[in-house]
């Protein structure tokens, strides 16, 4: 048996606050709904799964170790409850629309403040709109500050965005898309935030969309900072061994390059093979991401929170697809173009390193966080959404 597509239809979606109740341009109600089957299966494999080996004192040195993901294993199988998740999930008013030959899933949340500010947010690897269960309810309805409408769209490839509908899905088609969808929505002016993929998504909506966009918000952290210019053709030769910052970024990228980007460099060449293993084995797909949001992040996370993305690639067999869409951008030359749109960044876990490779204007909103890191939705929901409250409230 293989983990089969959930429902879909035009069923009654509670929702946390009034929406709109005309549906038009192919937008299609959407809940999520997997079938009972699918959970048994799930359930069943991680009660058989096959363990490997595992060499004394190696720890975190060579992956995830093999205790703790046992444990996580088991608590996936025994003690998290999937069908309190869907529920939770299920709150969101969520929508289905077909945009360049490519279904996208996307929950839609309004405001019942007459103030609110359309907000488009878009989430990275490895990750799925689950990242947003605790910031969505802050941004739509804040006891004070400005409030918004959110738009939460799945990646191309991720979650219920699928079948991936053919090649091409780099960040460049998406943003096209996503504007698009804003478009479908009746949104003439709105902001655009995002992380990891989704602050180049949302760069690219920016540059592209700037005659409705009245701000980019992005999140990003040191380590993320050093991976991504690892990328960048020059970097290494404008730093410096002998200025410490500098020394410091230099020998991020290298652990990076050596240590650190194994997954990427599977998924950036061969996605159709490792698609196979994250498709049929769900250990291997929650050692996949349980692994990346051990090692990037700084602060607790509610691990119901993290395993219901880890589900949402499991039931949806997205894993393959998500890797693909990471091989287009891999091989793409679209990376946009620049934008005149006020700009913010919000660092967590700041230090000195950021401000050296991040190409924010001189007049950009910038906040700096002590803790958190690569996923400030699930690990600081309240700080990450009082910033994005100080940077778009005084936009027009």
């Amino acid at each position: 048996m293989s983990a089969r597509a959930p429902s879909e239809g035009p069923r009654a979606v509670p929702a946390l606050v009034t929406r709109r109740s005309a549906i038009n341009d192919g937008i299609q109600s959407f809940r999520v709904e997997i079938p009972q089957a699918d959970v048994d299966y799930l359930h069943d494999r991680l009660a058989n799964a096959r363990w490997p080996g595992e060499l004394p004192g190696t720890e975190w040195t060579r992956g995830i170790p093999l205790a703790y993901l046992k444990e996580l294993t088991e608590y996936w199988r025994t003690r998290y409850d999937w069908r309190a998740q869907e529920a939770r999930l299920n709150r969101f008013p969520q929508f289905t629309t077909e945009i360049d030959g490519q279904r996208v899933h996307f929950l839609h949340v309004r405001s019942d403040r007459p103030d609110a500010k359309p907000l488009l947010i878009s989430h990275g690897f490895p990750s799925s709109v689950a990242e947003f269960m605790h910031l969505i309810e802050p941004l739509v309805d804040p006891a004070e500050g400005q409030a918004f409408h959110v738009v939460a769209p799945s990646l191309p490839g991720y979650a219920f965005s699928t079948p991936l509908g053919g090649t091409g899905w780099a960040m460049g088609r998406t943003a096209r898309a996503w504007a698009e969808l804003m478009r479908r929505l009746g949104y003439e002016r709105y902001g655009v935030h995002g992380g990891d993929v989704g602050a180049g998504v949302s760069g690219m909506v920016a540059g592209l969309d700037g005659e409705h966009v009245i701000g980019m918000h992005v999140v990003t952290d040191p380590l993320t900072a050093a991976n991504v210019a690892t990328f960048m053709p020059g970097t290494a030769d404008r730093l410096n061994e002998d200025d410490p910052v500098d020394k410091l970024i230099l020998d991020r990228m290298d652990a990076f390059t050596r240590e650190g980007s194994g997954y990427l460099a599977i998924q950036n060449s061969r996605p159709q093979t490792i698609g196979y293993g994250l498709t049929d084995s769900p250990l291997l797909q929650l050692a996949w991401i349980a692994e990346k949001f051990h090692d990037w992040t700084d602060l607790p996370i509610d691990r119901d929170q993290l395993l219901t993305t880890v589900s949402l690639y499991w039931f949806t067999g997205s894993g393959a697809s998500a890797a693909h869409t990471l091989y287009e951008q891999a091989h793409s030359s679209d990376w946009g173009a620049p934008s005149a749109v006020p700009q913010g960044f919000a660092v967590f876990g700041a230090d000195e390193t950021v401000r050296k490779l991040v190409p924010a204007p001189a007049d950009a909103h910038w906040s700096e966080f002590e803790r958190g890191k690569h996923f400030p939705a699930m690990e600081a929901p309240a700080q990450l959404a009082a910033d994005l409250r100080a940077f778009f409230g005084p936009l027009k």
